[in-house]
C-alpha cells in the first residue's frame, strides 16, 4: 500500500440540491467523519463535488475507512487514490508504482483524465495521451486499448494535486442521513421491516425503532434478534434507539374480547397508536412500516386503511409495490437476511386468526374495538416501555 493513499468520495444527488446544497454537503461530511472515527485519524473536507479523506497518522486504517465510507448514504462512488504533483511525469510515475500490481495482471489499459482545475495548461485528452505514452513504455507487455481495456487508470487534476486511482466502487447512494427528517420505524424480526428502514434511511431519514414484545409468547432470543437487526443497520443509519414496548396484555385482551377475524387488524391498530406516541415523544414526524400490498391479509388496501385510521402522522411504506423476491435481494445485499430468517417468533404471529378479514371496513373494526379499554391499555403499555441504544 502507498503511504500517501487516501480516498475520493463522489457525491450523488447532493449536487442537485441548489441553494440547499451546502447544508447537504456539511451533513454528509459530518456523517463521514463520524463513521470513520473508529478507523483512525482522517482529515475530511469537500471540494468540487468530491469529499477528500486523507489519513493524518501512520496508524490510520485506509482499508477500514474505505469499507465504512461505502456504507455512508450520500456517497455515490468511492476510490482509493494517491495524490501527486500536477505534472505528466509525476502522474505517470505515481501510476507506475501505485498500480504496478494491476498492470501485472492486465493485458490492456487506457488512461482516462478529468481536469477539474481549468487553469491546468493541458486538456484532459492531452493528459491521457501523454501519461498513456509513458505507461506504455513502462509496461511494454500491456497493450493500449481505448475501447475495451482490462485496466483503466484514472487521473483527476484538481486544485492542489493530481490524483491517480483505479476503478471506483459504487457507494450507498441516496441522501445524507439527517437531511430527510426524523421517523420511527416499526421493527419486527422479519425480512421486511429492516429493508424498509434501510430504504428510508437512504432517503436521508434519521431513524428510531419501536419493537413490540409479548412474553411469555415471545422469547428473549426474539428480542435479541431484533436488536441484532438494528445493529446490522447502524453502519448505514448511524447509532439509534430501539424502543421496546410490552404488548402481552393488549394481545390477550384482544383475544378475549374481539372477533377472531379482526385480531390482526386490531393488534396493528394498537401498534400504530403506540408507535405514534413514541414518535411524538421523540419529535419524529412520520412512521415507517414494512408493509407490501397484498402480501398478507392485513396488507390489502382495505386493511391498510383500517390500521392507518388511528394515526395522524404520515405512514411511509417504501416496500408497498415490491414482491418478496425483491425484498430478499435487498436483505441479502445489506446483510440482514441471515438474521431475519432465524426461527424466533415475534408478536405478529401470536394469536393469528384462522380466517382473517381481508375486506374490513373501518367502521366494523372500530365497533369491534369498543369492547376494549383502548386508552387504558395504550397508557399501560407505554408505561412499561424500555429502550436500548444500538451502536455499530
Amino acid at each position: 500500500m502507498n503511504n500517501n493513499e487516501m480516498l475520493l468520495l463522489k457525491l450523488g444527488e447532493v449536487v442537485l440540491k441548489g441553494l440547499n446544497r451546502r447544508a447537504f454537503e456539511d451533513r454528509l461530511v459530518s456523517n463521514v467523519r463520524r463513521r470513520l472515527r473508529r478507523c483512525g485519524s482522517f482529515q475530511v473536507y469537500v471540494r468540487q463535488s468530491t469529499i477528500y479523506v486523507e489519513p493524518t497518522t501512520e496508524e490510520s486504517d485506509v482499508a477500514a475507512a474505505y469499507d465504512a465510507a461505502r456504507q455512508v448514504f450520500g456517497v455515490v462512488s468511492i476510490a482509493r487514490a494517491v495524490p501527486c504533483e500536477k505534472t505528466v511525469e509525476a502522474i505517470a510515475a505515481t501510476a507506475r508504482t501505485y498500480l504496478a500490481g494491476e498492470f501485472a495482471r492486465a493485458r490492456s489499459f487506457k488512461v482516462e483524465s478529468r481536469r477539474a482545475d481549468k487553469l491546468f495548461p493541458m486538456t484532459s485528452i492531452q493528459v491521457s495521451q501523454a501519461v498513456g505514452g509513458l505507461l506504455a513504455e513502462a509496461f511494454p507487455d500491456t497493450a493500449v486499448d481505448v475501447h475495451h481495456p482490462e485496466l483503466t487508470v484514472f487521473v483527476e487534476i484538481r486544485e492542489k494535486h493530481a490524483y491517480v486511482h483505479g476503478p471506483s466502487a459504487p457507494g450507498a447512494g441516496g441522501l445524507p442521513v439527517g437531511m430527510g427528517g426524523h421517523a420511527v420505524s416499526l421493527l419486527s424480526g422479519g425480512l421486511d421491516s429492516p429493508v424498509s428502514s434501510w430504504m428510508m434511511a437512504r432517503r436521508g431519514v434519521e431513524l428510531e425503532m419501536v419493537h413490540f414484545v409479548s412474553p411469555p409468547y415471545t422469547s428473549q432470543q426474539a428480542q435479541d434478534k431484533v436488536l441484532e437487526l438494528a445493529r446490522l443497520l447502524t453502519p448505514y443509519c448511524g447509532r439509534m434507539i430501539v424502543h421496546i414496548v410490552p404488548f402481552t396484555k393488549i394481545q390477550e385482551e384482544i383475544r378475549r374480547r374481539c372477533p377472531e377475524e379482526y385480531f390482526t387488524l386490531i393488534m396493528r391498530r394498537f401498534m400504530m397508536r403506540l408507535a405514534q406516541a413514541v414518535a411524538k415523544k421523540a419529535g419524529a414526524k412520520a412512521l415507517i412500516t414494512g408493509e407490501s400490498l397484498g402480501q398478507v391479509a392485513s396488507q390489502t388496501m382495505a386493511a391498510l386503511a383500517v390500521t392507518e385510521d388511528v394515526t395522524d402522522l404520515p405512514v411511509l411504506r417504501p416496500l408497498i409495490g415490491m414482491d418478496k423476491v425483491e425484498i430478499i435481494r435487498i436483505a441479502r445485499e445489506i446483510g440482514t437476511y441471515e438474521t431475519s430468517i432465524l426461527p424466533y417468533e415475534d408478536c405478529c404471529t401470536v394469536f393469528t386468526p384462522r380466517h382473517p378479514a381481508t375486506r374490513p371496513s373501518v367502521e366494523e373494526v372500530r365497533r369491534a374495538e369498543e369492547a376494549l379499554d383502548v386508552e387504558g391499555l395504550t397508557t399501560e403499555a407505554l408505561a412499561g416501555e424500555t429502550w436500548v441504544r444500538v451502536k455499530p
